[in-house]
């Protein structure tokens, strides 16, 4: 599970290290009216690893990914993309498709709660982008 701001690098993250070996479910690529937990069963009921890439800000969003997991017996792993407003401003400013509205960034950043192994994660990271491409990824878990 991806957990950051708009434009905080969760997408690149997901093409760098997973979009060979997990199938990705986010709610910007599903079709109108589509429910995110249903995608995410039916990847898990064939045996796929499953990356949720949306920003899964507050306890209450990630709750229940966790339970869905879990109740599949996957391993529930998330990469914290600690907020940086400006940041994620100026990359959304820079991106040629799939800007969102500044609002949704403020919006974003305000319902953050950092996770905590205790929520249910078997592990977690968090992530930060590199100057000049690339992420430095550190275990929360320890």
């Amino acid at each position: 599970m991806l957990i950051g701001l708009p434009a905080s690098g969760k997408s690149s993250f997901y093409q760098e290290r997973f979009a060979a070996t997990h199938a990705l479910v986010s709610k910007d690529l599903l079709p109108r009216g589509a429910r995110q937990s249903s995608e995410i069963e039916r990847h898990l009921a064939h045996g796929s690893s499953v990356v949720i890439d949306n920003t899964n800000p507050r306890i209450a969003d990630r709750e229940p990914l966790i339970a869905l997991g879990r109740r599949f017996g996957a391993r529930v792993v998330g990469y914290f993309f600690p907020p940086e407003v400006g940041e994620s401003l100026k990359r959304n400013q820079g991106r040629t498709e799939k800007r969102v509205p500044k609002v949704a960034v403020f919006i974003a950043a305000k319902r953050m709660q950092r996770p905590a192994l205790a929520e249910g994660f078997d592990e977690l990271y968090e992530v930060r982008l590199v100057s000049g491409g690339g992420f430095d990824v550190r275990s929360l878990t320890s």
